[in-house]
């Protein structure tokens, strides 16, 4: 792969994403499957003796979006799926009781792969579980209903799920796009291989809820019922964020199957401060919760990352706070961090620092030197993170 083939996405001018005040598009023709090439008039015709054995049917994938306010971005997301080279899918868009445009804009879309799912607002675990019970496909995606997906992010996760029969959850890497869609030129670059408990405790693997695509019957391997809850539950509902790192974490410690990436960034990440919160102290609740679900059930097995998890998590919340300009916030979660496990400077020395130094950095600084400084550190990283991408694919 070479630098231009990790370009953003865009849907094509033959593809256009439409704007609410406009019918949309029927999407383009079903892309014809490369492993099933039309045989060409010289091809030798196959004797009785020697038959040629059937295709394999292409294994249905059920894609879930769930819905909740993205009138803005949610016709580029189902376009961006329609236009998957892998064709075999089916796409269940989960309206959870949104008030905008968005499920409107969503039934302008003529396919039949399309269905679309109503449910009072119960938040966007519920909308998850409620998908995944109307779920027939043997793998099953998410994506966020303001994310994308590149064309090929279905056929090489599931060409990865193929060859790796140890492995239940298979995600990509991400690139990351600002509220208008444009390339921000750098990516979320997670562990790829290894994945265990304290590495999920230290950073969320998958980055997003849009980089997976995982076996259906691992998801069935981990489901649970609450004592008033007459259906199963996959994704814990009490949680309104961190649902995706817990229910990862139980797929970690209460099965045998693999967590691993690929190194191909194939899910566009979009970062706006629209979808960031100052409420450090509530996240830090969340997080306490999801520490004491894991506690009721596998005390043993999370007692001794329990410090360095919290740790991880102020450093996380540190970044949140640098991108929000407050510094102030920034340079106290920083501070917390290290007072809680100091061990985090020698084990992430490099990405502790520069986190710690920009967070200095806005208080002491020139908000003017401060985006200078800012926007070069940036395009170091983006060059940096490119080269190790096309590095690992190229070995």
């Amino acid at each position: 792969m070479n630098s231009e083939q990790l370009a953003v996405y865009s849907p094509s001018p033959q593809s256009p994403i439409p704007n609410p005040q406009s019918p949309i598009p029927s999407p383009q023709s079903p892309i014809t499957s490369p492993q099933s090439p039309v045989p060409s008039p010289q091809s030798p015709v196959t004797s009785p003796q020697s038959p040629v054995p059937s295709p394999q049917p292409m294994k249905l994938v059920s894609v879930i979006i769930p819905v909740y306010k993205k009138e803005r971005y949610i016709a580029a997301t189902v376009q961006s799926v329609l236009a998957q080279t892998y064709p075999h899918f089916e796409l269940l868009i989960v309206d959870d009781g949104s008030p905008d445009r968005s499920v409107e804009i969503c039934q302008q879309f003529d396919d039949s792969r399309i269905k679309i799912i109503r449910q009072a607002n119960q938040g966007v675990s519920a909308a998850l579980n409620t998908g995944i019970r109307h779920a027939k496909g043997e793998y099953i995606a998410f994506l966020d209903g303001d994310d994308l997906w590149l064309p090929e992010n279905l056929a090489k996760q599931l060409e990865h799920l193929e060859k790796s029969p140890q492995v239940g959850v298979s995600f990509s890497r991400s690139a990351l796009i600002d509220a208008a869609g444009k390339p921000l030129g750098t990516y979320l670059m997670p562990q790829l291989k290894g994945i265990t408990v304290p590495s999920i405790l230290r950073s969320y693997p998958l980055g997003n809820g849009s980089a997976a695509v995982l076996r259906r019957k691992v998801l069935e391997e981990i489901r649970f019922r609450r004592d008033n809850s007459p259906e199963y539950l996959y994704y814990d509902e009490e949680l309104s964020c961190s649902q995706d790192i817990e229910c990862l974490l139980r797929i970690a410690i209460k099965t045998d199957w693999e967590i691993e990436g690929i190194s191909e960034p194939l899910t566009l990440y979009r970062v706006s401060s629209g979808g960031l919160s100052a409420n450090y102290l509530k996240k830090l609740e969340i997080w306490e919760t999801v520490l004491s679900k894991i506690r009721a059930y596998a005390p043993e097995e999370i007692a001794p990352w329990e410090n360095p998890s919290k740790a991880y998590q102020f450093r996380y919340l540190a970044r949140k706070a640098i991108r929000l300009h407050d510094g102030k916030a920034a340079v106290d979660l920083c501070h917390r961090a290290i007072a809680t496990y100091w061990q985090i400077i020698f084990e992430e020395p490099r990405r502790t620092f520069f986190i710690l130094a920009a967070a200095y950095a806005l208080i002491l600084l020139p908000m003017s030197l401060y985006d200078r400084l800012e926007t070069t550190a940036t395009k170091l990283t983006a060059v940096r993170q490119k080269r190790r991408i096309l590095q690992e694919q190229q070995q």
